[in-house]
C-alpha cells in the first residue's frame, strides 16, 4: 500500500538549517508498507537526518528520484552555501540508486559531483515499480530541460481512509506549485516549453491527482489538478503569444 510523506526543510529535517527554512524545499517519502521499500524524492540539506527518519520507520532506502539538477534539491553550491544532497546519499547508501532524466544527467552530475554513469537515466513514459507502488516518469521541461514530475500510484489501488481508491498524487518539483508555476528566467529555462508543459503535457493527467509541489509557496502545502485548473493563473493563459507578453514582464 502507497505510502507518501511530504516533509518540509527547517521543520520536519534540517530543523536548525537557517537557509534550509528560508528555502522551504519539500522532500519526499514514497513507500510500499507492505514490501518496506522506499525512495526519496529531491534530498537535500540534511541527508544523514532523512535517511536516519527513512530507516527509523522501517523502510529500507531504494534511492531516490530527481525532479531537475538545482542545488537545492539534489545538493550543490548555491548563494555561497553548501548544500548536501546526492553525494551524501551515495556516500552513506551506496546500492541506493538515483534516478532521473536522461536530459537531466549531465547537470546533476556538474552540480553534485556524482558521475553521470551512475545514474539511472530514464525518458518522460517510463515506470518505477516499488513494491505495489506505481511511479511514472512524465517529462515536463521548461524550468530545465529535464525537470520532471512523477505520478504516484498505489498499483493495487488500496482503499482509502475513507473506502474509495486513493488518489494518484504529482510530486511536481518545481514544474507546478500551488497557485503558480516555476521560474523561466534561469539558465536552461525554456518559456515556450513550460507553456507546453503547463497547457499539454499536464493536461493529459487526472483532475483528480493531488499535487505535492517542490516548494511551500502556496496557500496551502498541497492542492488537486481540478483545483490548479480551476485558480491557478498560469494554467489558464489561452495563447503563447499571451503567456510570453505576461513571462517577459514577470
Amino acid at each position: 500500500m502507497l505510502v507518501l510523506e511530504q516533509l518540509l526543510a527547517g521543520r520536519d529535517f534540517a530543523r536548525n538549517d537557517r537557509a534550509a527554512a528560508q528555502m522551504i524545499n519539500f522532500v519526499y517519502l514514497i513507500a510500499d508498507d507492505v514490501t518496506r521499500k522506499a525512495m526519496l524524492v529531491d534530498p537535500a540539506w540534511d541527508v544523514e537526518g532523512l535517511v536516519e527518519r527513512v530507516e527509523r520507520e522501517g523502510y529500507t532506502l531504494d534511492g531516490a528520484l530527481v525532479t531537475h539538477y538545482h542545488p537545492d534539491h539534489v545538493g550543490g553550491e548555491i548563494f555561497g552555501l553548501h548544500i548536501e544532497g546526492l553525494a551524501q546519499l551515495v556516500a552513506l547508501r551506496p546500492n541506493a540508486r538515483i534516478h532521473a532524466h536522461a536530459a537531466e544527467a549531465a547537470g546533476i552530475a556538474q552540480v553534485t559531483g556524482v558521475p553521470e554513469a551512475d545514474l539511472v537515466k530514464h525518458q518522460g513514459g517510463d515506470v518505477l515499480n516499488v513494491g505495489s507502488v506505481k511511479i511514472e516518469f512524465v517529462h515536463t521541461p521548461g524550468h530545465t530541460p529535464g525537470s520532471e514530475c512523477f505520478l504516484v500510484s498505489d498499483a493495487t489501488l488500496a482503499a482509502g481512509a475513507a473506502g474509495s481508491p486513493q488518489k494518484p498524487a504529482l510530486v511536481s518539483g518545481d514544474t507546478l506549485f500551488v497557485g503558480a508555476c516555476g521560474r523561466v528566467d534561469l539558465p536552461g529555462s525554456d518559456p515556450d516549453e513550460m507553456y507546453r508543459t503547463l497547457t499539454q503535457r499536464l493536461a493529459k493527467l487526472p483532475d483528480s491527482a493531488v499535487l505535492y509541489p517542490g516548494h511551500d509557496y502556496g496557500t496551502t502545502p498541497t492542492s488537486t489538478l481540478a483545483g490548479e485548473r480551476a485558480r491557478n493563473p498560469y494554467l489558464r493563459i489561452p495563447t503563447l503569444e499571451e503567456w510570453r507578453r505576461i513571462m517577459a514582464g514577470a
